[in-house]
């Protein structure tokens, strides 16, 4: 069974990193939650993390919408000295078959300072305050049991009280894109520890069914260069949430013609790098043994094609169709190879991904590859205003590169994909 529940423990990109590497919890979200304001924003929770009284708020309330169904004294209440911030929190969503709701809480009493008030270590303010916003009764019962034993951990070693606050979640607002999996993204980012050091003598249920041998076939691999490009992935000896996260969003649709590898860092033989490999997952662009680029932590799919193309297309006019939108010339040189070859389809540069079949090209007579359409669900349609005209782009949905336009002058009724030969690479039928 899947459930939620919320933690606030100070920074929540430290919190959302801690989180993730559980086996058990199936994703986390870094947001804000505690707060009696709608739609918060990051820089709002900052502003309001001072004293409520002594902070004038008034000019950040107007662009707060609050619910219709509150009176106009219960507004004028909340716009003047009763405002109840937000705390920076992350939501968990686990599986009770793989993790237990216990290990999860008492997990969170480890790893903080819940006798701090208002902050966790330098990170002051009611945002950075520790709480837990439960969403049914069994996480309330084991929040206050847990608090209570954690309680008598602490004051052994000489701590105060615990300040966490406990209560049910009422709204949980997601934070923006650019904090969600911060430190997977910034692998040195700003991550500090505020644990007490005090631990539980059991934890509660975890079942390791997802961590430590999900790779355990890279663990007496020997990694050698090739000759030529191929891309080398640093994976972790331990589960590591980024690195599945990357192998399922990028690699497992990647079929591109650059050879991936995957290997412990320690296993590389005889190859050139610059980039620390300290952070999984790492990927190195590597040609002839010798890094080109690297980046630390996980990319995103649009990033990873972004950096692929750097690599593969180099400072051509592919890498300018691609990414800058760009337009080959009519007839160029890659139109006359593609126009009458044999049955097969036309695949993206970079992905591999099928996109347009033979069977449905025709000759438009406009210099460009044409098509009555793209294969289904492997393109995006967007409008393109530029250039004062009203066109409708055409984007790879695996890659997000641009290939060309669709017009709806094609033949017999049909649309017209006009499209860049320049960013496909075709792949011939299997006879």
């Amino acid at each position: 069974m899947l459930l939620e529940i919320v933690f606030a423990a100070g920074c929540f990109w430290g919190v959302e990193k801690n989180f993730e590497q559980i086996s058990g919890v199936i994703d986390v979200t870094s947001g804000y939650a505690g707060g009696n304001y709608n739609d918060p924003t990051y820089h709002q929770v900052l502003a309001n993390k001072d004293d409520n009284k002594a902070f004038n708020f008034l000019s950040i309330l107007k662009k707060i919408p609050w619910s219709d169904e509150e009176d106009d004294e219960t507004n004028d209440e909340k716009r003047g000295e009763n405002i109840i911030n937000h705390a920076e929190v992350v939501k968990i969503i686990y599986d009770t078959k793989l993790v237990s709701t216990e290990f999860l809480i008492k997990n969170f009493w480890e790893l903080h300072d819940p006798t701090q008030t208002d902050g966790q270590g330098n990170d002051k303010g009611n945002n950075y305050r520790s709480a837990i916003y439960w969403t049914n009764d069994e996480q309330k019962k084991i929040a206050f049991d847990t608090k209570d034993a954690y309680q008598q951990l602490l004051n052994k070693q000489g701590f105060g009280e615990i300040v966490t606050e406990l209560k049910p979640l009422d709204k949980f607002w997601p934070a923006e894109a650019h904090h969600q999996n911060y430190l997977a993204n910034n692998p040195n980012g700003y991550c500090p520890n505020h644990k007490t050091g005090v631990e539980f003598a059991n934890k509660g249920e975890i079942k390791e069914k997802l961590s430590g041998t999900y790779n355990e076939h890279l663990k007496n691999l020997i990694l050698k260069p090739i000759k030529g490009k191929e891309i080398v992935v640093i994976e972790a000896d331990a589960y590591c949430p980024y690195c599945v996260a990357f192998k399922q969003k990028v690699l497992d649709n990647y079929k591109g013609s650059i050879p991936v590898r995957s290997a412990f860092a320690h296993n590389l033989k005889g190859y050139t790098i610059k980039t620390p490999t300290f952070a999984t997952p790492t990927i190195l662009f590597i040609k002839d043994g010798v890094e080109q680029s690297g980046f630390q932590g996980y990319l995103a799919p649009k990033e990873f094609y972004k950096a692929l193309g750097k690599f593969k297309l180099g400072d051509s006019k592919a890498f300018d169709i691609a990414f800058n939108q760009g337009t080959e010339s009519k007839f160029c040189e890659k139109y006359d190879i593609f126009k009458n070859t044999p049955d097969g389809v036309f695949v993206d540069k970079l992905s591999g991904v099928a996109l347009f079949d033979t069977d449905d090209r025709f000759n438009s007579k406009s210099g460009w590859l044409s098509f009555t359409k793209a294969i289904d669900n492997t393109t995006i349609e967007k409008s393109d205003n530029n250039y004062g005209m009203n066109r409708t782009e055409i984007i790879s949905k695996s890659t997000g590169i641009h290939l060309g336009h669709v017009f709806e002058d094609g033949p017999n009724g049909a649309r017209r994909f006009c499209i860049n030969a320049t960013v496909l690479d075709f792949v011939a039928d299997k006879e």
